[in-house]
């Protein structure tokens, strides 16, 4: 029990010592703590596992008492002895190994694996072990650690290759090309699909659509070019070089497909163990739960030929399986995102139903009295199903299976294809329809996905290209596709030996640099023996292609005749076979079939059949002239917007297309006397490579642990092979010796010398200023060569480092003064703009004044009209008489007293007439009441009732009603002085007051203007009493008295909204308002 209780807690002590790695690169994950034995072992035993940890805690406090200072490192166990940690210290470049040999290098490997490490260094080269499982390092957390840092910051990652061509084409303004090899079902798909996801991270563009069209360009091609093998469930059939177009800032702004190699033969026939691509699949699938397999006339119990295995279970695992379904809703979002429209794909499932049917047609033998060599179609169901999906005449396509035209001096002989004959023609044009519908597919993505001209021209841009090409390949029998797929790799290898170690150790003798050379194997004589003519192994595979006569014996016995070296031989025993020693090993192909493989030949009659479908999509794969790299040219037309994919003849609308009006690219579509399928291979591999040697290149290997696809499974014999095949023994040799990087003195100096110069200067081109740069960076192992720097694969990141924190340092600085610019250009353009809107309010408000005054004038004019013409103004005028008593008060008098009264008299009668006319009162400028020139002057009554208006727009009255109930008119005091007779006559008040009547009204701000608020009166008490503190003998005025102001007045002029104007000669009455003789109400205007 003791000893159980000190395993358990010897297992806790290493598990809490992992855990508390704080290095990131050196802590193990979650996956490998999750397996630890301590964690398998602690279920059931919490409690106990409590408490035997709180006694060790206890006993660690009584025993290590340890007084920590504020300046003091934390005491922490360290999980191993020093004399152990380098057995667990996982190095993450090779190249820093203190001994180099295949051992040390597959334990490191190895190691890093069981940890779930999968990535490695090799100097800037980077080696990816396939896990075999899903990890969860591809997260956006991880994209935005490796964007823009040192390498040595973060542990290994494919990211941090994506990053370095990034930075790479951003600083140095140059195309990049990542190459990622290996062998099958080593993982380079999902590489290619990792770095494509992290460019488009590091590229953001604006627009979000062409992310997510960029993104699921992959997901689309790969379901029509990819299949399951014996040994990779998602192979790559085909080679793809993905071109990511970025800005000269490093937006991405479009892509490019290119397509290469396309295993067609795949269609028609699959070895045991294997499947066809996987679209026929996924298509069968959804069809057949979107209740859709009758419309395309597929079967659903008995599979197509092309798709049945051998197991007889193809239907069940299609209908059954839910994954099948899924693919399926995936690649139709992938075609609705990319921009496909619903009829363009509708057509491709119309296409590759019609490839599945036409793959059931079968053929018979026929024997007439002539000709015994004739097919016939027994079972038209098929043929007419085929022809009905892809919209041709079933007449038609039968003719054109079972017969052929040969034109001979101008006649046109038919004559009968034999069964196996029309066996060929129907499987050659299958592969055709497959080929040329998988090439548009690519072209449409182009289209699509093309940079917009408004955005940056595609020639100012910049590319990253990403070469994912199908692996090296042996299987137990190896045909004619095995053979071009080994080939393509031998020229891969060949392009990573002539970067990595033939062109450094030419450019160290050419330099005079003194440097160990290192030696690889270099597989140039291998592909001079492929590719070289006339003597070529596929220059002598087209020779005997053009022989009608000639078989799978002759074309083996002439290999044997011309290729004499140590590469090739032939076993013995075995008629149809020939050995290969490829870089990656010996392989054995079975020639049998390769002669017609190559010739891959499509009748005429066939073409024209297809090109009259009525399928518009169908008949363009068939007008469309093939490229030298066996695929379809791009279309030549002007494109639309609505559908960038028909030609013009095609898009009139016709159903029937002319069968000789279509015929104008037989030679090219057809003929295979100078096409063939070693041609269009060659083509293909001078296309790819003029692409990628334009880039800088950067490469990723990809190794396969083991051939059993289990995760945490290596093999080190399997490894051990691939390491030694793909030179990466001697790559860490050179790597740590030799200098990758190799710059001019020009270029060096006008890149780096920020570094150790004035931006102002311009320093020479030579070894003196590039000396000086590199001691200023503090860079160590560099040497001059007579026209160039030679550095370390690690020495240019360093330098870019340095160079970034420079140049940040001057955008800050820029960022100010910008910012110091701005800001002084906003405050002038900020005060123009408030001048501006002052004159604006200023003109603003001078036309409202206007307005207002126009009213009133408006309102005058025509007051004074209805005031002369009235009855009761022309006739009687009162004139009330003010008394006082001895306290000096205003006592108002009776008008209706007989006695009272020194004016006429007011009827009651005129009551309504008075009403009337104090209505009117209210919208006049002038008042009937009538002052003296004297300077004790008299308040009247007006006839309209004592009402008071201004000059002002505000008019403000005493209402009428009580005056004419009470039969009173009230009359404002004016200063003490005399009171006028009693016994003045009546006729000079009339007269006076016709007079006043008959004046013209003056203009606005010649008007004397009345105060009587409060407010006023106490302005005018404070003036007075200032006044009579000066000595004035002027009085200060009491509440309730009136002032009467002119137009000097500057209290006046400081009311009046616009400038006064002098009064004229015979200034009218002043305004004025009533008040009760307490003096409590006063007249508001």
């Amino acid at each position: 029990m003791l000893s159980l209780q000190n395993c358990t807690l010897d297992c806790l002590l290493i598990f809490a010592n992992r855990c508390l790695i704080k290095d990131f690169e050196k802590r193990p994950s979650v996956t490998h703590l999750l397996d630890h034995p301590f964690i398998k072992g602690a279920h059931g035993k919490a409690l106990f596992l409590q408490k035997q940890l709180a006694k060790v805690l206890q006993d660690q406090k009584h025993l290590n008492l340890v007084v920590k200072t504020r300046h003091e490192r934390m005491h922490t166990r360290r999980p191993y002895h020093v004399e152990d940690a380098e057995k667990y210290c996982l190095e993450d470049d090779l190249v820093n190994l203190e001994v180099l040999d295949e051992d040390t290098i597959i334990h490191q490997l190895q190691k890093r694996y069981v940890d779930l490490l999968i990535y490695t260094y090799v100097g800037d080269i980077l080696i990816a072990l396939n896990p075999f499982q899903n990890l969860s390092i591809y997260s956006p957390q991880f994209s935005r650690l490796y964007h823009g840092v040192k390498r040595a910051s973060n542990p290994p990652h494919i990211f941090a290759s994506a990053d370095a061509a990034y930075q790479c084409m951003v600083t140095f303004s140059k195309d990049q090309c990542i190459v990622i090899s290996g062998e099958s079902g080593s993982g380079k798909t999902e590489s290619a699909h990792l770095i494509v996801q992290h460019l488009t991270f590091l590229g953001k563009a604006n627009n979000q659509t062409l992310r997510e069209k960029i993104l699921q360009v992959n997901s689309l091609v790969e379901a029509f070019g990819n299949a399951c093998t014996a040994i990779n469930d998602n192979s790559s059939r085909f080679g793809k070089y993905l071109e990511m177009m970025f800005t000269p800032t490093g937006a991405v702004m479009g892509a490019r497909i290119s397509e290469y190699l396309l295993e067609k033969s795949r269609v028609i026939k699959q070895a045991v163990g294997e499947k066809n691509f996987h679209i026929f699949y996924y298509i069968y699938a959804g069809l057949y739960h979107q209740k859709k397999l009758s419309e395309f006339r597929l079967p659903e119990e008995k599979p197509p030929r092309y798709i049945a295995d051998e197991t007889g279970r193809v239907i069940h695992d299609i209908t059954s399986k839910e994954s099948y379904r899924r693919q399926f809703e995936a690649i139709q979002h992938c075609f609705r995102i990319i921009g496909f429209t619903d009829k363009e794909v509708h057509s491709v499932y119309r296409i590759l139903a019609g490839i599945l049917n036409i793959g059931s047609i079968e053929f018979a033998a026929i024997s007439s009295q002539h000709q015994t060599d004739k097919s016939e179609v027994p079972n038209a169901e098929a043929l007419e199903s085929a022809a009905s999906v892809l919209c041709i005449s079933p007449e038609e396509l039968q003719e054109a299976l079972i017969s052929h035209c040969v034109v001979t001096r101008g006649e046109t002989i038919v004559r009968a294809n034999t069964v196996d004959r029309a066996v060929d023609v129907r499987d050659a044009m299958s592969k055709a329809l497959y080929g040329r519908l998988f090439s548009w597919i690519v072209n449409r993505i182009n289209t699509l996905l093309q940079p917009d001209g408004n955005i940056c021209s595609a020639d100012d841009g910049m590319n990253v290209g990403i070469l994912d090409i199908f692996g090296f390949e042996n299987f137990r029998r190896n045909s004619f596709e095995q053979l071009c797929i080994n080939i393509a790799n031998e020229q891969i290898q060949y392009y990573f030996n002539q970067h990595v170690f033939a062109l450094e150790q030419v450019e160290y003798q050419s330099e005079g640099i003194d440097a160990t050379p290192v030696a690889y194997e270099d597989n140039r004589p291998l592909l001079d023996m492929f590719l070289q003519k006339p003597l070529g192994l596929l220059a002598l595979l087209d020779e005997e292609s053009r022989f009608p006569q000639a078989t799978d014996q002759t074309l083996v016995d002439k290999f044997e005749d011309n290729l004499r070296n140590k590469y090739f031989w032939r076993p013995k025993g075995v008629e149809l076979c020939f050995g290969i020693l490829h870089y990656a090993g010996k392989v054995l192909y079975d020639a049998s079939g390769v002669l017609e493989k190559n010739r891959d030949t499509l009748p005429a009659d066939v073409v024209v059949v297809l090109r009259t479908s009525e399928n518009k999509l169908l008949q363009q794969l068939f007008s469309i002239p093939l490229t030298k790299t066996g695929n379809l040219a791009q279309t030549r037309t002007r494109i639309t917007a609505a559908s960038r994919s028909l030609p013009p003849h095609f898009s009139a609308g016709r159903t029937k297309v002319d069968t000789l009006e279509v015929i104008r690219h037989p030679e090219e579509t057809t003929n295979m006397k100078r096409q063939t399928m070693a041609s269009y291979f060659r083509y293909s591999l001078m296309d790819l490579l003029s692409k990628m040697v334009v880039g800088q290149p950067h490469f990723v290997r990809c190794i396969k642990p083991n051939d059993d696809r289990e995760a945490l499974k290596f093999s080190r014999e399997s490894v051990l092979a691939q390491l030694r095949s793909t030179g990466i023994l001697e790559t860490v040799s050179i790597r740590r010796q030799g200098y990758s990087h190799r710059i001019l003195f020009e270029e060096f100096v006008k890149r780096y010398y920020y570094l150790a110069f004035k931006a102002h200067e311009t320093p020479l081109a030579s070894k003196e200023s590039c000396v000086a740069i590199l001691e200023k960076s503090r860079l160590d192992h560099w040497v001059l060569g007579k026209t160039k720097v030679f550095l370390k694969y690690y020495h240019v990141e360093q330098l870019n480092l340095l160079l970034q924190e420079v140049i940040g340092r001057v955008v800050v600085l820029q960022a100010y003064a910008k910012g110091w610019l701005g800001a002084r250009r906003y405050q002038r353009i900020r005060e123009k703009r408030e001048e501006a809107a002052i004159a604006i309010q200023s003109a603003w408000r001078g036309y409202d004044a206007w307005k207002k005054f126009k009213k009133i004038s408006n309102r005058s004019e025509s007051a004074v009209p209805i005031q002369a013409g009235h009855p009761l103004d022309q006739s009687s005028d009162l004139q009330p008489t003010v008394t006082r008593d001895s306290k000096g008060s205003a006592q108002d008098q009776d008008c209706s007293k007989p006695g009272d009264h020194t004016g006429p008299l007011i009827d009651h009668k005129s009551s309504p007439q008075t009403e009337f006319n104090s209505g009117h009162a209210e919208t006049s400028s002038n008042s009937s009441a009538v002052t003296e020139k004297n300077r004790h002057p008299q308040a009247q009554c007006s006839p309209k009732g004592c009402d008071v208006s201004t000059g002002h727009s505000h008019k403000h009255s005493v209402s009428g009603t009580d005056l004419l109930s009470s039969q009173t008119c009230h009359a404002a005091l004016g200063r003490p002085g005399p009171s006028p007779s009693r016994g003045a006559p009546a006729k000079s008040v009339s007269e006076n007051g016709l007079i006043q009547k008959q004046r013209t009204p003056r203009r606005r701000c010649q008007q004397p203007k009345m105060l009587s608020s409060p407010e006023d009166t106490m302005y005018y008490n404070q003036l007075n009493g200032t006044l009579e503190y000066q000595g004035s003998k002027r009085k200060p005025r009491k509440l309730g008295q009136i002032k009467v102001l002119d137009g000097e007045d500057e209290y006046y002029k400081s009311l009046s909204p616009v400038d006064s104007i002098p009064e004229e000669d015979n200034p009218s009455c002043p305004f004025f308002s009533s008040s009760s003789s307490k003096g409590a109400s006063f007249a508001q205007y």
